[in-house]
C-alpha cells in the first residue's frame, strides 16, 4: 500500500506514458474550433478508412464477398418469415373448439384456423421461391405430404413443382469445366441451350458426345446449390427450432432431420450412378417387368452424363392414348417395381414422382416383358435401405390391415411407430379411412372411403396433433416409404382420372391385392428363414419338422395368393363391361 496515499496522485507523468487523448488536446488547444475539427476530421478517417477496407476487400476477394451477402440475405429472408408466421398463429390461431361449443362456433373458429394456415402457407411459399434451390425442395416435399400435412399447406406448396428457375448456358459451361475440366464444346459436338428439363437442385439437356457420337442427357447441379446447401440447411433447422421453441407443439423436427440427411446425398451425382446401376442390377434377374435404367456413362460431383431416353411422363395420358399403351398396365408395373424394391430388394427409390416416372413405347414383340412400352426409372439421387427386420415387421403391418384384424394392426403399429395411436396411423399408411379398414373391406369393398387431413379435422380438430405425434415417433426410414406411398397413389389417381368411377375403385383394389401378393411373399420368406435358424440340431425328428413347417408355410402362402389372384381376374372381367356400358351410355 506504499503508492495508496493522495500524494500519488500529484506525482509529474511522464510525456511518454500521457493518454492519447491529452496529446490530442494539447496539439489543438491553440486552434480554435482545433477539438470539433479534429472529431470531425477522425470521424471522416475512419468512415473512409472502412469504405476502402471493405471495397478492397470486395475488389480483391470478390467470390467470398458476394458469398457473405447473399447469405446473409437468404438467412434475413428465412427469418422474417420465421418470425412474421409465428407471430401470425401465436397471436391469431384459435384453440380447438370443445365439445361445449355450439356448431356455429366450431365452425367460426376452424374458419380462422384455416386462414391462418392459408395465409401462412403463402409467406412461407414466397420466402422459399425468394431464396430458391434448397427451399424450393422444401416446398415440394411438403407439397406431396397430403396425408399429413393440411391441406391449406399442401395445395399452397404445390406450384413450386413447377417453379424452378434455369440457369444459364454460361453457367452450365462453368460448372461442367470445374468437374470435368473441359468446356461444353470440347465435350460435346452438340449440345441443346434449352434444358428439357428443370428441377430444383439441377437441369437437362439433351447433347451428343464428340468422342462416340451417342445421344445423351447431361445433368448439371445449378451452380450455387452446393454454394448455399450447408447454410440453407443449417437455416431451416434454425427456423424449425425456433417454431419449436415457440408452439411445443409443433412436432415437425423430423422435416428438417430428413433434409440433412437427404439433401448431401442428392447433391453428390456420383450416388445417382451408383444407386441407377444397383436397380439395374437388382432387377436383372426379373426380365418380366419393363423397367429400364438410363445407362450412366460419367459422374461428378455436379455433373451426370447417361443415356438419352424418348419418352413421356408416366401420367401423360394423351400420350398413352397415342401409343396405345394401356395405364391398367402402367399403373400395375410401376405397383410391381416399388412392391420389389420395398419388399424383396429392400432398396427403395423414395421420389417417384410423375417426372421421375417416364413412359417409352416399344415393340412388345421384340421384349423379353411382352409390353408395348418401358418404364423409365430416373433421378436416383434419394434411396433407403429398408433392413430385413423393418421389411417383414412392414409387410405384417399391411397384411393385418388386409385382413381388418384390430389386434394384430394395434401389435405391429405400435412396432413400427412406436405409439397406440394405431387408428390414426392405419388411416395414414393406407389413405383410406378406419371404418373401411376395421370393417374388412381393404381388399373386398368396391367403394372404398378416401382418407384426408382436412376431412378428418371437420370431425376431430385434434387431428393434427395426434399425426405430429405419430410421425414423430416413426423411424426416419418410414417416413420416406408413407412419403414415396403418397406419390405412388397421386400417379394412379392421375393414370385412373378419365376412367369410371367404378373403374377407379378396381384399381385402388388391385393396388392393395398387389401390395398383399409382395407382404405375402416377405413374410413367407421371412418364416422359412426362422424355421430354418430354430432348429438347432439336425436329426431325423427335427428334419421331419422343419420339411412339416416349411411345407405349411407355403401352401398357406399359395392359398392367399391363389385367392388374390382368382379375385383379380373377376375385378377384371368386371371392368370390361362396365367399360362398355360407359361407351354405350354415351
Amino acid at each position: 500500500m506504499l503508492f495508496a496515499g493522495p500524494w500519488a496522485t500529484k506525482m509529474p507523468r511522464r510525456i511518454g506514458s500521457m493518454p492519447a487523448l491529452y496529446i490530442q488536446r494539447s496539439l489543438t488547444s491553440s486552434t480554435k474550433g482545433g477539438a470539433w475539427q479534429w472529431r470531425r476530421w477522425r470521424r471522416t478517417a475512419a468512415i473512409a478508412s472502412v469504405s476502402l477496407g471493405v471495397g478492397g476487400y470486395v475488389v480483391y476477394n470478390h467470390d467470398t464477398a458476394y458469398l457473405v451477402a447473399a447469405s446473409m440475405y437468404r438467412c434475413s429472408v428465412a427469418a422474417k418469415v420465421t418470425c412474421q408466421v409465428s407471430w401470425d398463429y401465436y397471436r391469431n390461431f384459435p384453440d380447438l373448439p370443445s365439445d361445449d361449443d355450439s356448431a356455429e362456433e366450431r365452425k367460426r373458429i376452424l374458419a380462422i384456423r384455416s386462414a391462418v394456415h392459408l395465409r401462412s402457407a403463402e409467406r412461407v411459399r414466397a420466402a422459399l421461391m425468394k431464396n430458391g434451390g434448397v427451399y424450393i425442395k422444401l416446398g415440394q416435399h411438403i407439397s406431396a405430404m397430403q396425408y399429413v400435412l393440411p391441406a391449406e399447406w399442401c395445395a399452397t406448396m404445390q406450384p413450386l413443382q413447377d417453379q424452378n428457375t434455369a440457369s444459364s448456358l454460361k453457367d452450365v459451361d462453368r460448372v461442367i469445366f470445374r468437374d470435368f475440366g473441359q468446356h461444353i464444346d470440347e465435350l460435346f459436338s452438340d449440345f441443346d441451350a434449352e434444358p428439357i428439363g428443370v428441377a430444383s437442385l439441377a437441369q437437362v439437356h439433351r447433347a451428343v458426345l464428340r468422342e462416340t457420337g451417342e445421344e445423351v442427357a447431361v445433368k448439371v447441379q445449378h451452380p450455387m446449390v452446393r454454394t448455399y446447401s450447408d447454410i440453407d440447411i443449417a437455416t431451416v433447422s434454425v427456423m424449425f427450432e425456433f417454431i419449436h421453441s415457440v408452439f411445443p407443439d409443433f412436432k415437425f423436427m423430423w422435416l428438417s432431420a430428413e433434409m440433412k440427411g437427404s439433401l448431401p446425398l442428392e447433391l453428390d451425382f456420383r450416388n445417382d450412378k451408383s444407386n441407377a446401376e444397383r436397380v439395374e442390377w437388382n432387377f436383372a434377374p426379373r426380365p418380366d417387368i419393363p423397367l429400364a435404367v438410363p445407362k450412366m456413362t460419367r459422374a461428378s460431383e455436379r455433373v451426370l452424363i447417361m443415356e438419352y431416353v424418348n419418352g413421356r411422363r408416366c401420367d401423360d395420358l394423351r400420350y398413352l392414348r397415342l401409343h396405345s399403351i394401356n395405364p391398367d398396365e402402367v399403373s400395375r408395373e410401376i405397383g410391381r417395381v416399388f412392391a420389389e424394391m420395398t419388399y424383396v430388394h429392400g432398396f427403395l427409390h423414395c421420389d417417384p414422382h410423375p417426372g421421375n416416372l417416364f413412359v417409352r413405347p416399344r415393340d412388345g414383340r421384340k421384349t423379353t416383358h411382352g409390353h408395348n412400352f418401358d418404364l423409365v426409372l430416373l433421378d436416383h439421387g434419394l434411396y433407403r435401405h429398408l433392413s430385413p427386420r423393418f421389411r417383414y415387421e412392414y409387410a405384417e403391418m399391411w397384411h393385418a390391415l388386409m385382413k381388418g384384424d384390430t389386434e394384430m394392426i394395434k401389435h405391429w403399429s405400435r412396432q413400427l411407430s412406436g405409439t397406440d395411436l394405431y387408428i390414426l396411423f392405419s388411416t395414414i399408411l393406407t389413405g383410406q379411412n378406419w371404418s373401411a379398414i376395421e370393417a374388412k373391406s381393404l381388399a373386398k369393398s368396391t367403394a372404398p372411403a378416401h382418407f384426408s387431413v382436412g376431412s378428418m379435422m371437420k370431425q376431430h380438430p385434434d387431428i393434427l396433433r395426434q399425426i405430429t405425434d405419430v410421425l414423430s415417433s416413426v423411424p426416419p426410414v418410414l417416413l420416406l416409404v408413407l412419403k414415396t406411398n403418397d406419390l405412388l397413389r397421386m400417379v394412379d389417381q392421375k393414370l385412373f382420372a378419365d376412367q369410371p368411377p367404378a373403374v377407379q375403385q378396381h384399381a385402388q383394389l388391385r393396388t392393395w391385392m398387389r401390395i398383399s401378393h409382395y407382404c405375402l411373399i416377405a413374410i413367407r420368406n421371412a418364416r422359412s428363414q426362422d424355421i430354418h435358424h430354430s432348429v438347432s440340431r439336425a436329426g431325423f425328428l427335427q428334419t421331419v419338422s422343419r420339411i412339416g413347417r416349411l411345407t405349411m408355410n407355403w401352401i398357406t402362402f399359395w392359398v392367399y395368393d391363389t385367392a388374390l389372384s382368382l379375385y383379380n381376374v373377376v375385378l377384371t372381367i368386371e371392368d370390361v363391361f362396365i367399360r362398355w356400358r360407359a361407351r354405350l351410355a354415351h
